[in-house]
């Protein structure tokens, strides 16, 4: 972790509401990076079992201290039944992230008047070991604290526009499981093709770690390398005739990311309609 990514030393008071798998994996490494439990409230009714220091509420304190940011991991559906409440809870110079799917900026600015700064997040589960992606839009440059607190996470991608959001969501937010579905995919091709289901399955998986990790160091792109490790003629070289056919992968994985973004296009439309 370089020292950019360090968050010893935050005094900025920081509540979340609501601490599920996506919030969690963020706590979680944001405490791995240094945050001091002591400035964490969590709002959540199930009341987890979080690190000491830690205070949990089963409902929004009363008052939410000024410069609070407060992170927002609840589902979208449950949001319009404590925005007011929360709106009138918010201190001076308060910031909000949202990990909200389909709620854009304009209905949350409706929602929460009072908040000074608001934020638009998309993250992936990686973030839990500092390997994530969080897409970010906001209504004005993010402020350097908040620019501080997501860098342990990953990458942050700034979009320029918010309607990227909901194609950058399908790649980088729902990527994991399609990746997670090609390890699945190679264990079983190799298991119908005779080889046992355990070591098909560990083959796989070290597989496409070990790529990946050689593809995020590389200064060629994924397409180069594997150009470039396909002799011609080669086992690989075949293979891959096999997936670069008609761009049948591509044409897949098109139809993958068209249906995701699409989703959300209709869970924003949703969310207006419902407000």
């Amino acid at each position: 972790m370089t020292d950019s990514a360090t968050l010893a030393g935050w005094d900025r008071p920081l509540l979340l509401i609501g601490c599920g798998n996506m919030a969690g994996a963020i706590l979680a490494r944001w405490l791995d990076s240094g945050l001091p439990a002591e400035t964490v409230q969590v709002v959540d009714p199930a009341r987890p079992s979080l690190a000491p220091g830690i205070r949990v509420h089963a409902s929004l304190p009363d008052s939410i201290a000024p410069g609070s940011i407060i992170l927002i991991g609840i589902k979208p559906q449950h949001f319009t039944g404590i925005a007011s409440d929360l709106d009138a809870r918010l201190g001076e110079g308060s910031t909000v992230l949202s990990i909200m799917a389909g709620l854009p900026l304009d209905l949350l600015r409706h929602s929460l008047p009072r908040a000074g700064a608001l934020v638009r997040l998309m993250p992936n589960l990686p973030v839990r070991t500092g390997e994530g992606v969080v897409l970010t839009v906001a209504e004005t440059a993010m402020a350097d604290d908040v620019t501080r607190l997501l860098a342990p996470l990953g990458l942050v991608e700034a979009l320029a526009s918010e309607g990227d959001f909901d194609l950058g969501t399908a790649l980088s937010g729902c990527g994991p499981a399609y990746v997670y579905r090609v390890i699945d995919a190679l264990a079983a091709a190799a298991a119908r093709l005779g080889l046992e289901e355990g070591r098909a399955a560990r083959l796989a998986l070290q597989t496409v770690a070990g790529a990946a990790s050689a593809a995020s160091r590389s200064d060629q792109s994924p397409g180069a390398m594997a150009d470039a490790v396909a002799s011609p003629g080669g086992m690989t070289r075949l293979g891959m005739d096999v997936l670069d056919k008609d761009e049948r992968l591509v044409a897949l994985l098109t139809d993958a990311l068209r249906a995701a973004r699409d989703r959300g296009a209709e869970l924003a439309a949703a969310s207006k309609l419902s407000a």
